[in-house]
């Protein structure tokens, strides 16, 4: 094991330059490039008190275990068990899971790469878990390999995903393939599924995050995304392997990011699955077993 001195951890290959926080909750909080005599900022740089307070909300990207988004009321049924977890407040739900929370630990790093873990001892989530994150920088990518492993006793449902947040400029523009999407309530909790609606282009000219206010989870994610800058000339591919199979889509009104986050499971899929649904994403894992997936950001220049 190799110890780290400082935090973040810069990580750089060619001109690109990775910044990664173990303490405040296994965070990125830079990634750029530079190009041509200017520096592209590829996910929105950390907010400056970020890692003081250890406040993952306001780094670049936060990790998302063992569950992505919301769990309603912070309560859910696994197999006859009722799990009743802490409500992330002011919400009455859960939100996000553990590891956003909690300093993660570094395990191997070298000039272009980091390895990160954080166990998670049983507690109102009552199983043991192991999550680790390798981050793989290159000149010409980003990877992030997520993996969780299951240390308990009994069967565990888990999910996992990243939360990136990426710079909202006048002209920025989203390309995905998605299926159907959750209809939220108020409290962006999902109701029933649609299909996108036709105001939702995120094929042709791509979705603009000021043309409407969404925190919604889109099923049957194709694994493949894109942000366009036409402004920076610029563009960053977003690739993830299949396990990723669910979206969520976050374009906060008046605010200068918006996200797109690669996850493995929908918004509130424990209580979905226990109520008879398949198409949650939710994995179950037994003793020992693992899960692991990618993610890619590749950045482009010239549109």
């Amino acid at each position: 094991m190799q110890q780290v001195t400082t935090d973040p951890v810069e990580l750089q290959a060619g001109t690109a330059i990775l910044h990664v926080s173990p303490a405040a909750g296994g965070s990125i909080t830079r990634y750029a490039s530079a190009h041509d005599g200017r520096t592209v900022e590829w996910m929105r740089p950390a907010l400056p008190d970020a890692i003081r307070t250890r406040s993952a909300g306001s780094t670049s990207s936060f990790p998302l275990v063992p569950f992505s988004n919301r769990v309603r009321d912070a309560a859910f049924r696994f197999r006859g068990r009722t799990i009743q977890l802490a409500a992330t407040a002011p919400a009455p739900h859960a939100l996000h899971g553990h590891g956003w929370r909690q300093p993660w630990t570094v395990v191997s790093q070298r000039a272009s790469g980091l390895a990160l873990v954080y166990r998670h001892a049983a507690d109102a989530w009552p199983w043991t878990y192991r999550a680790e994150q390798h981050f793989d920088l290159t000149a010409e990518r980003l990877t992030i390999r997520f993996v969780v492993t299951n240390e308990s006793q009994d069967p565990m449902p888990v999910g996992f995903g990243v939360h990136p947040y990426y710079v909202r400029t006048p002209q920025v523009r989203f390309r995905a393939g998605v299926g159907q999407m959750w209809r939220t309530d108020a409290n962006a909790m999902p109701t029933d599924l649609v299909a996108p609606p036709a105001e939702l282009p995120f094929g042709g000219t791509g979705l603009s995050p000021d043309a409407t206010v969404l925190d919604n989870n889109f099923l049957a994610f194709g694994g493949r995304a894109r942000v366009e800058w036409p402004e920076w000339n610029a563009a960053l591919e977003i690739v993830s392997d299949p396990v990723y199979s669910c979206l969520v889509i976050y374009t906060p009104e008046g605010r200068d990011f918006f996200c797109a986050e690669p996850v493995t499971n929908c918004i509130d899929a424990f209580n979905l699955a226990d109520q008879g649904r398949t198409d949650t994403g939710l994995i179950v894992l037994d003793p020992g077993d693992t899960a692991a997936g990618d993610v890619r950001f590749t950045p482009v220049l010239g549109l």
